[in-house]
């Protein structure tokens, strides 16, 4: 069950990040790296980092647990929906009202008659929020069936959608273009929930969602104490890397303009391995984890654990490496045409290669962090995160100061390392120490050797030739 999530997890992630890929490719194209990029990536960022933190576990790390000790299932998981729904609806209305000072807040260093033509964009967006919602609590009920792949390729609708709308604004001026973008995110979202509806008749599981729609509006109501607590702590401590990424853009928009956009490119590629190979594995992994631990069987969850690390411990090393040694001509295969230049190609590659100095320890930190949330351990997870980013924050203003967006980027990474740490710590050194085999871990580190000493070779020919 777990190779079969993670395979399916990790094609699905795969395709969508491909197409994603292509839509960026699009949009740097048609955008480049200038105001209006930064102006319509701003407007995305809150849907975008919302979906990321809803999407990618906070809200399945908080709701799985609580959603399988319940024993009134339908009406639990309608009451959660129903509730959440109501508030987002709350925000919506407020950032609609309220769309200048939002806009302001997330984009301090643009100037005022930029936020002006961030707003209406803004508003756009953010309707996407409700719809991913949707799309997240129906992803968590079929994955407590052990149904993976509709959620797994969901996000290539996103990307359809976003595409179509690139396609569709071609030879338009870049504001036109921005607007086609933000009702493609919209439209994307809608197709998403549309799956996920299907998906849930097909798998059997519209009848306990549905019930518990009716007997909800006939007043009856589930225990839900606790949830809402574990939900908030559990949103922090899954959510770090976004609001970390989300804190570069925010401070990106004091620097150059530009770096909103070479931020957001150079995040786009690190997120690739860390979504095919940390999340689709942590994502498949968590429910079994979570059962095994309720029965008690907490040896038989650790040798899932010892099984995960591995796998992770090579795939996200090996995509660091070559991630790092191969950025320059990474980001030139890329993006580098029409209006994205050479020094934009320069600019993002640096910022690329401190993005993957990060990216093993937060993938093996989304490991552990499982252990903790499968234990109802979200406030402690909350904890490591706000350490975490108060460590960002302060490691980012010193270092944008001197490096400007590469700071960052290695600021962020830096977090990383201290996020692993962290996690490591109240998952148990003894636990730790159990999953390690020294033998196998040897030789996984002399095959990546041997990757980086042909990469460095590769990128020398590259660079001599090209």
């Amino acid at each position: 069950m777990l190779i079969k999530g993670f395979f399916s997890n990790s094609i699905g992630i795969m395709v969508s990040r491909v197409l994603g890929l292509v839509r960026d490719l699009l949009t740097a194209s048609t955008l480049g790296a200038g105001i209006y990029s930064d102006i319509f990536f701003i407007a995305f960022k809150i849907p975008n980092l919302l979906r990321r933190i809803f999407g990618e576990g906070a809200f399945a790390n908080a709701f799985l647990p609580n959603f399988t000790k319940s024993n009134k299932k339908s009406l639990f998981s309608a009451e959660i929906f129903l509730k959440f729904l109501a508030f987002i609806g709350v925000l919506t209305l407020l950032v609609n009202l309220f769309a200048p000072f939002f806009t302001a807040v997330i984009a301090t260093g643009l100037a005022p008659s930029d936020i002006n033509e961030a707003v209406p964009l803004v508003k756009i967006n953010f309707y996407y929020l409700a719809l991913i919602f949707a799309v997240t609590f129906l992803a968590s009920l079929l994955q407590y069936r052990g149904h993976f792949a509709t959620t797994a390729f969901s996000t290539v609708l996103l990307n359809l959608a976003m595409i179509g709308s690139l396609v569709l604004a071609r030879g338009q001026e870049p504001k036109i273009v921005a607007y086609y973008l933000s009702f493609g995110v919209v439209f994307g979202g809608v197709l998403q929930l549309i799956a996920h509806l299907i998906a849930l008749k097909f798998n059997g599981i519209s009848k306990l969602f549905f019930g518990g729609l009716v007997k909800f509006a006939r007043g009856k109501r589930a225990d839900t104490k606790g949830f809402f607590s574990n939900f908030f702590h559990g949103l922090v401590g899954s959510s770090a890397m976004q609001l970390s990424s989300f804190m570069d853009t925010w401070l990106a928009s004091f620097l150059a303009a530009g770096s909103i956009s070479y931020l957001f490119y150079a995040n786009r590629i690190f997120q690739l391995p860390l979504a095919i190979f940390a999340i689709a594995l942590s994502t498949a992994l968590f429910p079994k984890i979570t059962r095994q631990i309720k029965a008690g069987n907490e040896a038989e969850a650790l040798k899932w654990m010892r099984k995960s690390f591995e796998i992770l411990y090579f795939l996200l090393f090996a995509a660091a490496i070559g991630g790092i040694v191969l950025a320059q001509p990474i980001i030139k295969l890329l993006f580098e045409r029409g209006s994205f230049t050479q020094a934009d190609t320069a600019a993002t590659a640096s910022v690329l290669s401190a993005y993957m100095i990060g990216l093993l320890p937060f993938g093996l930190a989304k490991l552990f962090s499982l252990w903790l949330y499968a234990h109802l351990q979200q406030k402690l997870a909350s904890k490591i995160a706000v350490i975490t980013l108060v460590f960002n924050l302060v490691l980012a203003v010193i270092l944008m100061q001197a490096c400007g967006a590469f700071g960052l980027a290695l600021a962020s990474s830096l977090g990383g390392f201290l996020t692993l740490a962290l996690n490591v710590k109240f998952f148990g050194m003894r636990k730790f120490l159990a999953i390690i085999e020294p033998k196998k871990l040897t030789l996984l580190s002399a095959v990546l050797a041997l990757e980086a000493v042909i990469l460095i070779f590769l990128r020398k020919f590259l660079d001599a030739n090209f």
